[in-house]
């Protein structure tokens, strides 16, 4: 059970407070926890669980915005994280994005989601839509309203009927004029390269992402060409789990709208799509630095745009640096960007350029890990295909959509 929801600034400021229980938290284990961060240099550093003198801490990091909750007695970790992970992707939906201005601007609301989501402690309404239905996103009419009338909230005074159904992700007598249901596989890849070329880690965290616009109360059933390769699945509550258990199909009603389905992981992975060969050579105070560019395992699609970045090492007083293909650009924190959009066919990408050592370094000793950001469309790296998917209680036979985007997530390449 949790006992207090804190949301902090980047700089640590606490924006807001949700007492959960009779027993209040005081805000001195927002200070611990910020003492915890300071010394490891970043939140994201700080375990997700944390336990403090007097609480059990956990938090997560959602665009420079810390969620933290606290809880006296021990409980599953994975529901507290996961609560504070959905309440980011609610306000988030609501606000349209995530930073301080949005949080203090929009505080009442937030505040109310926050009372609607979490009841003593236990999560009770995470759903988008039946929020919406209960409380209305903020919006200029609204601001203006409750500017003139004096009144600031948006909740409404009716429930909404989904919260008589057995299904209360979904609202009631929902009339579309055209069915439409859209399935979307969205992967990221995470991959680590040695300075020896060596593939020391390759996986790829994907989820199965869904926008419906389905009437009435619809069952769909969706598998997969492959599911054996999936791991560490996660569901969303709509899903039946023994049709998954037994067979490996996902069989759901589905919320009305954007959800994800649901979540997983494709362990090792034995290629990437690109590859980044640094080399350095330095001497006399001086470092000719160059990075080629290619494709290793052809995904099958054109590879919309990659970038790499990487940060200048302390010891390096100026830099030169100049691409056959790209943009390059060096920001003020020393971080180095090479832009290079797609690869072309005539040539392979490479930068090259000089960078000048501070007096009395005649050699480069350090070398910086390169960062490797891109982009596929109607690919998904890890092999995962989908097979069939069927609905049901549908008069009129809907239209049904697919696609597939990968892009890079912790891709490094160690020099």
């Amino acid at each position: 059970m949790l006992q207090c929801i804190f949301i902090l600034s980047h700089s640590g400021e606490v924006m807001l407070e949700k007492q959960l229980t009779g027993h209040r938290v005081d805000r001195f284990i927002c200070d611990w926890f910020w003492d915890q961060v300071i010394t490891r240099g970043d939140p994201s550093n700080v375990p997700q669980v944390i336990a403090s003198p007097t609480h059990y801490i956990f938090h997560i990091v959602r665009d420079g915005i810390i969620f933290l909750a606290c809880a006296q007695v021990e409980m599953p970790p994975l529901m507290a994280t996961e609560f504070l992970c959905r309440a980011a992707d609610v306000l988030l939906d609501y606000l349209g994005g995530l930073n301080e201005d949005l949080i203090k601007d929009n505080f009442v609301i937030v505040y109310e989601l926050l009372d609607e989501m979490i009841d003593n402690g236990f999560p009770l309404t995470t759903e988008v839509n039946i929020l919406k239905e209960m409380i209305a996103p903020p919006n200029i009419v609204s601001k203006v309203l409750s500017v003139v009338t004096g009144n600031s909230s948006n909740v409404s005074g009716t429930l909404p009927g989904s919260t008589a159904t057995c299904v209360p992700w979904r609202t009631t007598e929902l009339k579309h004029a055209s069915n439409e249901v859209y399935v979307e596989l969205v992967e990221e890849m995470d991959a680590i390269v040695n300075r020896d070329g060596i593939l020391v880690k390759c996986e790829v965290y994907g989820e199965v992402q869904v926008n419906c616009h389905l009437s009435g109360i619809p069952d769909l059933t969706l598998s997969f060409a492959n599911p054996s390769i999936l791991n560490d699945v996660r569901f969303h509550p709509c899903v039946r789990f023994r049709p998954w258990k037994s067979h490996q199909i996902l069989s759901f009603v589905p919320p009305d709208g954007d959800f994800k389905l649901m979540s997983y992981r494709v362990k090792k992975l034995k290629n990437t799509p690109i590859y980044v060969k640094p080399r350095f050579t330095s001497d006399a105070g001086t470092c000719q630095i160059s990075v080629l560019v290619g494709i290793r395992h052809d995904p099958g699609k054109p590879i919309d745009s990659i970038t790499v970045h990487f940060q200048l090492p302390p010891c390096v007083a100026s830099s030169d640096l100049t691409a056959n293909h790209g943009l390059v650009d060096v920001l003020p924190n020393r971080t180095c960007s090479w832009s290079i959009g797609g690869i072309p066919k005539d040539k392979a990408p490479c930068m090259t350029g000089t960078l000048v050592l501070e007096a009395g370094l005649k050699r480069l000793h350090v070398f910086p890990t390169f960062q490797v950001a891109f982009r596929i469309r109607a690919a998904a790296l890890s092999g995962l295909k989908f097979d069939k998917l069927e609905v049901k209680n549908i008069a009129n036979r809907p239209y049904k959509g697919f696609r597939a985007v990968t892009q890079a997530g912790e891709y490094q390449i160690r020099s």
